[in-house]
């Protein structure tokens, strides 16, 4: 049986740090005014620090966020014909002391929301591409890495990859999870 990793944030789960940033500042930011990968880097520095530890200390990021459409039902039957893993990264190099906290909440979340993968699958790291497999979907190009087949869901950091850089990769872009279920349930 084949095996897939998938990742939870911006792939699985959308929409949930923007919401806690905006949250925190009194902002009304959107994803057009963020031009890097994190979403906090919007934070000024001067309140990164307390922000932090509001973020891992004080919320659950996961209450914040609205599943991805069809991501789960989709999940579900990958499922069938599929060994589904679940990875995700975890730590912050701004603070290595606190990051583990999202453990807990990702960890959670999962139990939650997807009862169907074993809690075996469930791998937390932050170096996705040092992981070989048979498929990988991740939000993150570099995440790719290690895979036969690597499906890269459209996010408000990657969207402006060139089509050059994905072939040259062997990425195959996917905007939605009916998109992944056509390449991967269709066979």
């Amino acid at each position: 049986m084949k095996k897939i990793l998938i990742d939870i944030d911006d792939t699985i789960l959308v929409d949930c740090y923007l919401e806690v940033v905006n949250e925190y500042l009194h902002t009304n930011y959107t994803y057009q005014d963020i031009k890097k990968y994190w979403v906090d880097d919007i934070v000024p520095e001067e309140l990164l620090e307390e922000y932090l530890n509001y973020f891992y200390n004080k919320i659950n990021i996961y209450d914040y966020g609205k599943t991805n459409e069809n991501a789960i039902q989709i999940i579900e039957q990958l499922n069938k014909y599929y060994e589904v893993f679940i990875c995700s990264a975890y730590i912050d190099h701004r603070n290595l002391e606190i990051c583990s906290e999202i453990l807990v909440h990702k960890h959670n979340w999962l139990i939650k929301n997807l009862p169907f993968i074993k809690p075996e699958n469930f791998i937390f790291t932050s170096r996705k591409d040092v992981i070989p497999t048979d498929i990988k979907i991740d939000d993150k190009i570099d995440n790719l890495e290690n895979a036969d087949t690597k499906l890269l869901i459209t996010a408000y950091h990657n969207k402006n990859i060139p089509e050059t850089i994905l072939k040259e990769k062997n990425v195959i872009r996917v905007d939605n999870w009916e998109a992944i279920a056509e390449i991967l349930l269709n066979h």
